[in-house]
C-alpha cells in the first residue's frame, strides 16, 4: 500500500515537471542556473517523500505531526498546480493536431485551474483549519418527550488532538464557542487522539472546561485505540488505552463504551446510547449495539456511533434508534456545496439524513489528519435542537 502511494506521489510530482520543463522552461531560458532553480523545489520534495516512505518510522511520524503536515502542504502546493496545467495542455494537443484548434484556451484553462488550486491550498491551510462553523440543526420527532422540546445538544467529533500540538489557543477558542451555546448536553463522537494518549496532556485543562447542564459524554473512534502507532508490546497498547479512559474521566467526560445512560427532565427521560467503534473494514469493529441499547427500548433513543456506515449496516435494520450522531468522514476536509471526495466513499458523509422518522447526523469534525487543510468542510460545532 505504501509503495503504491509513493509511486503515485512521485508520478504527480515528476512527470508534470518533466513535461513543463521540456515544453516551456528550455524555451524560456538558456541560463543553466535558472534551470537548476526550477528543479530544486521538486528535488527537495522528492527526497522528503522517499524519506517518509522508506526511512521514517511510527515514532518519527508521531513526534513530527506538524512538520509532516506542512511538508504535505508544500508538496501539493508545488505538485498539483503543475499537474493541472500539464493535464490541460496535454488534452489540448490532439485537438490542435487533428482539428487545428488553438492551443491558448487549453493553456489559459490550465493556468486558471493551477492558480485556483494554489489559492485553495493556501486558504485551506492558513485559515480553513481554524474557521470554526457553528451549525444549527433541528431534529423533530413525535416520540420526543414533551419535557425535552427545545433541548439543546452540542456535538463535537474528530478533534484529533495530536494535530494541534502547540496550538492551545485554538482549542481554547473552540471550547469557548461551545460553552457560549449554553448546551443542555455535549456529546463527542470519537477520534479524540491521533495515535497516542500522551497527545492529550497539554490540552486536558482546556477540554475539561467544556460544560453542559447534563454533562459531557463521549465514545471511541478508530484512532482512539492507538492502532496507528507501532507499539513494542500488547501491554503498551493496553496501557495507552487505559490512559485514554483515565484522562477522559479526569476531564469530566463520561465514556459510553457499549453502554447507555438516561437523561432525566422532570418525569420524562431520553436514552443516550454509545457504542465503541463499529466501522467497515479495514477500520476496527468493537461495537455491541444489542448490549448498549438493552433496556432502552421504551425510550426516545439517541445513539453515538463514530462511523456513519453503522447506520445502514445495523442501526436501521436491527434497532429502533431515533437519532444517530456520527463523525469519521471529515467530509475529506474538502467540500464545495455537495461536492466532496468523501461522497465517493460514504453514502452518508455530512449533515442530516432521514429514513422515515429516523435520522442520522454526520459531523465533519474539528481536527484534521495528515494535511493541515480544510476547505468548505470547516471545523464543525453542531448545535442540535430537539423538537416535538
Amino acid at each position: 500500500m505504501l509503495q503504491r502511494v509513493l509511486i503515485f506521489l512521485l508520478l504527480i510530482l515528476v512527470l508534470p515537471d518533466v513535461f513543463i520543463y521540456l515544453k516551456y522552461i528550455v524555451r524560456l531560458t538558456k541560463n543553466y542556473y535558472l534551470r537548476f532553480l526550477y528543479w530544486l523545489p521538486s528535488f527537495t520534495l522528492l527526497c522528503g517523500v522517499v524519506f517518509l516512505a522508506t526511512i521514517a518510522d511510527s515514532e518519527f511520524f508521531a513526534n513530527h505531526v506538524h512538520a509532516i503536515g506542512w511538508f504535505s502542504v508544500f508538496f501539493f502546493l508545488f505538485a498539483s498546480p503543475k499537474f493541472l496545467l500539464s493535464l490541460c495542455v496535454l488534452i489540448g494537443m490532439p485537438f490542435h493536431s487533428l482539428f487545428k484548434w488553438p492551443r491558448k484556451p487549453f493553456l489559459y484553462t490550465g493556468l486558471t485551474l493551477a492558480l485556483s488550486n494554489i489559492l485553495i491550498i493556501l486558504y485551506g491551510s492558513l485559515i480553513g483549519t481554524t474557521q470554526f462553523e457553528i451549525k444549527p440543526v433541528a431534529f423533530r420527532s413525535i416520540r420526543l418527550p414533551a419535557a425535552f422540546d427545545g433541548y439543546k445538544i452540542v456535538q463535537l467529533s474528530d478533534i484529533h488532538i495530536g494535530s494541534w500540538q502547540g496550538d492551545q489557543a485554538v482549542m481554547q477558542r473552540m471550547v469557548d464557542l461551545v460553552n457560549a451555546q449554553k448546551p443542555d448536553l455535549i456529546v463527542f463522537t470519537g477520534d479524540l487522539i491521533n495515535s497516542r494518549t500522551i497527545e492529550l496532556k497539554e490540552f486536558q485543562p482546556i477540554l475539561a472546561q467544556l460544560k453542559a447542564k447534563d454533562g459531557v459524554y463521549s465514545i471511541l473512534g478508530n484512532h482512539d485505540y492507538g492502532t496507528y502507532y507501532k507499539w513494542k508490546t500488547p501491554e503498551e497498547i493496553n496501557a495507552n488505552f487505559l490512559d485514554l479512559k483515565k484522562r477522559q474521566k479526569s476531564m469530566g467526560w463520561k465514556m459510553l463504551n457499549n453502554a447507555h445512560t438516561f437523561i432525566h427532565h422532570g418525569k420524562d427521560s431520553i436514552a443516550l446510547i454509545g457504542v465503541e467503534n463499529e466501522g467497515e473494514p479495514p477500520f476496527s469493529q468493537h461495537g455491541d449495539l444489542t448490549k448498549a441499547m438493552k433496556g432502552t427500548e421504551h425510550a426516545f433513543q439517541i445513539l453515538l456511533s463514530h462511523n456513519p456506515t453503522h447506520w445502514r449496516k445495523e442501526v436501521l435494520p436491527q434497532s429502533t434508534i431515533d437519532l444517530m450522531l456520527a463523525g469519521h468522514t471529515h467530509a475529506a476536509q474538502f467540500r464545495i456545496r455537495d461536492i466532496s471526495p468523501a461522497s465517493y466513499v460514504y453514502s452518508e458523509w455530512a449533515g442530516m439524513y432521514t429514513e422515515g422518522n429516523r435520522s442520522l447526523y454526520v459531523n465533519v469534525g474539528i481536527g484534521y489528519v495528515g494535511l493541515p487543510f480544510r476547505f468548505g468542510a470547516w471545523p464543525e460545532i453542531t448545535v442540535i435542537t430537539l423538537r416535538r
